[in-house]
């Protein structure tokens, strides 16, 4: 029986992760400690972000302010609906399945792969970003190409993985970011309450 698409990653990309793990290898250890390093720590830059977002838009008017406070929510929408798709498809690292030198060890069999949460984060994050604040927007959306490509370049993805994962968290983000102009209402009632210091500077 021939398994689906997803099962067998390396048949997709495998011979341009194994490159690009072969480049990592020989890259100099300052180098590959800077991507680990923003590998595993560089979500974090996106929560700043969102509250940066947040205090530009107090006082901007309702739906900015309830695409930005609606941004986290994505982000964790977003995070939900990628571990069941990686629960649905099971396909395995590439550093389990090729064996390659990478500069992360490699995750433990049954850490699902595909599609790679790290690049559905940023993404989701950078499009609602975007959505919400321009400016906040053009310095998100590189750093999610970035973080996508860091996965790839320690060895804990496929190129495919990270791909994929871009584009589920940018499309949920869009769809959701609609929604979230929905609350809109609310965000202008709250300016009127006692929470009005979280949404208006007035």
């Amino acid at each position: 029986m021939t398994q689906p698409l997803a099962f067998s990653g390396a048949s997709v990309d495998g011979s341009l992760y194994t490159w690009v793990t072969d480049l990592a290898s020989r890259t100099p250890h300052l180098v590959n400690n800077v991507v680990s390093l923003w590998s595993d720590l560089g979500l974090g830059l996106f929560a700043v972000l969102m509250l940066v977002a947040w205090w530009r838009a107090r006082g901007e008017g309702g739906v900015r302010m309830a695409r930005v406070l609606a941004s986290p929510v994505i982000v964790v929408l977003a995070y939900g609906v990628n571990s069941v798709l990686k629960s649905l498809i099971d396909e395995q690292r590439p550093c389990q399945t090729l064996h390659t030198v990478t500069v992360e060890a490699c995750p433990a069999l049954g850490d699902w792969s595909f599609p790679s949460n790290h690049a559905v984060i940023a993404a989701a994050a950078a499009v609602a970003l975007m959505l919400a604040d321009r400016r906040i927007g053009l310095i998100a959306v590189p750093a999610a190409v970035l973080m996508a490509a860091s996965r790839v370049w320690i060895g804990a993805h496929y190129p495919h993985d990270v791909a994929v994962g871009l584009a589920v968290g940018a499309v949920l983000a869009l769809l959701l970011s609609q929604v979230a102009t929905r609350a809109t209402p609310l965000v202008d009632r709250l300016s009127t309450s006692r929470l009005r210091p979280l949404v208006s500077t007035q």
